[in-house]
C-alpha cells in the first residue's frame, strides 16, 4: 500500500485557523451508500440511537511551549559556553521521563546541545526556572532535566501547543478552547480535536436521548503530527501512546457489546485505545493502563468500534489511513473531496465527519 494513495488536494483556506463555537459546528455524515449529508454537530442526539455508548477521550493538555534563554551553551570550555549564551529557544515538552527529567523538542536544536543551561521566561523576562540539556534522545529529541518539577510552572510559563498548520501564536481563548470540556487527565502536548465540538449542553441532550457516555485516557503525544515519510505505508513506524481505560469504561463496554449496542468512537485516539486494548485481550477490553503502537491501515480488522465521529485529516497521514481503514479509502477521500466543495473547515479547529464502519452493524 502506497502512502500517495492517502494524498489528495488541500487549498490552506480550508484549514482552520479558529474554531467554531463549542456545538455549532459542520457535521457530514456518511451514509452507507458512500454520500454525504449536511448536518450540524447538534444534530447528534437525533442522529446517534438510544442505548449507543459514546466513549470519549479526557486527556488535558499541557501548556507544553516553553520559551527559553541560554545561560550557557553546550560548548566544550568554559569559554565556549559562556560566549553561546543569550541565545533564544523553544522548548516543546514531549515525554515525561521521571520527577524533574523530559524529553523535549528544541528549536533551533543546534542551541540545545548537551550541557546547555536554559532559563525559562515569561513575557520576555527570566523566570528563575532552569533546565539543563542533558542528552541528544534521537529524532531531534533531547534529553532535559528541570532543577525542579515543571509541572507547577506551568500555568504561569507554558503557552498551548498549537499544531503547526494554526499559523498564528496562541491566544488567552485558546487555552480553554484547546480542551475538551470533559477533559480530566493533564498528559497530552495535543488535543482529541473531536471532542473538541461537544459544549456541556450537546452532552446532557445526547444523555437525554438516551445515548450513554463513557471515559478513556489517551494521551497525545507528538506522533500526532509525525509525517509518514516512507513511500510504502508499511515502512511506517508508529510512536507509542500511553492509555488507560477505567474499570467503569471496560464494564460499560462489555455490556453494550453483549447488548449488541453500538459503540462510538469520538475521535481516532479513542479508536486506537479500544482496538489496542482488544487486539491485546483476545477481543475483550480489560481496565487498565498500558502503551500502543498500533498503526490501523485499511485491511485492519476492527473488534470493538462501530461508529466514529472525526475531524478531517491531514494527507499522507496515520490519522487518514485510520479513518480509511474505517470507512473505506475511496468513500473517504470522496467525502473529503465533497467537504471541501461545500467549504467544509479541516483539521484541529475544523469541521467534523460522522462514519459508520464499513461493513459494520
Amino acid at each position: 500500500m502506497l502512502t500517495r494513495d492517502f494524498d489528495y488536494p488541500l487549498p490552506a483556506a480550508a484549514i482552520a485557523q479558529r474554531p467554531a463555537p463549542r456545538g455549532q459546528s459542520r457535521l457530514l455524515v456518511l451514509d452507507r451508500e458512500g454520500d454525504g449529508r449536511h448536518r450540524r454537530i447538534a444534530d447528534l442526539p437525533a442522529l446517534l440511537r438510544p442505548g449507543d455508548l459514546l466513549v470519549v477521550n479526557d486527556t488535558r493538555v499541557l501548556p507544553a511551549r516553553l520559551f527559553g534563554r541560554l545561560v550557557a551553551s553546550g560548548g566544550a570550555t568554559p569559554a565556549a559556553r559562556a560566549a553561546g549564551a543569550g541565545g533564544e529557544l523553544e522548548l516543546l515538552l514531549v515525554e515525561r521521563l521521571g520527577d524533574r527529567e523530559w524529553e523535549v523538542l528544541a528549536r533551533p536544536g543546534k542551541r540545545a546541545r548537551p550541557g546547555a543551561v536554559i532559563e525559562l521566561v515569561a513575557a520576555g523576562a527570566g523566570s528563575g526556572v532552569f533546565a539543563e540539556v542533558l542528552s541528544l534522545a534521537g529524532d531531534g529529541r533531547r534529553r532535559v532535566r528541570f532543577a525542579a518539577p515543571i509541572e507547577p510552572h506551568l500555568d504561569r510559563l507554558g503557552h498551548v501547543p498549537l499544531p503547526p498548520y494554526i499559523r498564528r501564536a496562541d491566544e488567552p481563548d485558546d487555552r480553554e478552547r484547546y480542551q475538551t470540556v470533559f477533559a480530566r487527565r493533564p498528559g497530552a502536548i495535543a488535543a482529541p480535536t473531536a471532542g473538541l465540538h461537544f459544549s456541556d449542553g450537546l452532552l446532557a441532550a445526547l444523555a437525554d436521548a438516551g445515548v450513554e457516555r463513557a471515559p478513556v485516557t489517551l494521551h497525545v503525544g507528538i506522533g500526532t503530527f509525525k509525517p509518514v515519510k516512507a513511500a510504502l505505508v508499511s515502512d511506517h513506524v508508529m510512536d507509542r501512546e500511553r492509555y488507560e481505560i477505567p474499570e467503569a469504561t471496560a464494564a460499560a463496554l462489555a455490556s453494550a457489546r453483549a447488548a449488541h449496542r453500538r459503540v462510538v468512537a469520538v475521535g481516532t485516539t479513542v479508536v486506537r485505545t479500544l482496538e489496542a486494548a482488544a487486539a491485546a485481550a483476545g477481543g475483550e477490553v480489560p481496565a487498565g493502563a498500558a502503551s500502543t503502537d498500533l498503526f490501523i491501515t485499511p485491511g485492519y480488522r476492527f473488534r470493538v468500534v462501530d461508529v466514529l465521529l472525526t475531524n478531517f485529516h491531514l494527507p499522507r497521514s496515520t490519522l487518514l489511513m485510520l479513518v480509511a481503514a474505517f470507512a473505506g479509502r475511496e468513500r473517504v477521500l470522496a467525502a473529503y473531496q465533497e467537504a471541501l466543495t461545500h467549504g467544509y473547515s479541516f483539521f484541529s479547529y475544523g469541521d467534523a465527519m460522522l462514519a459508520e464502519r464499513q461493513g459494520g452493524g
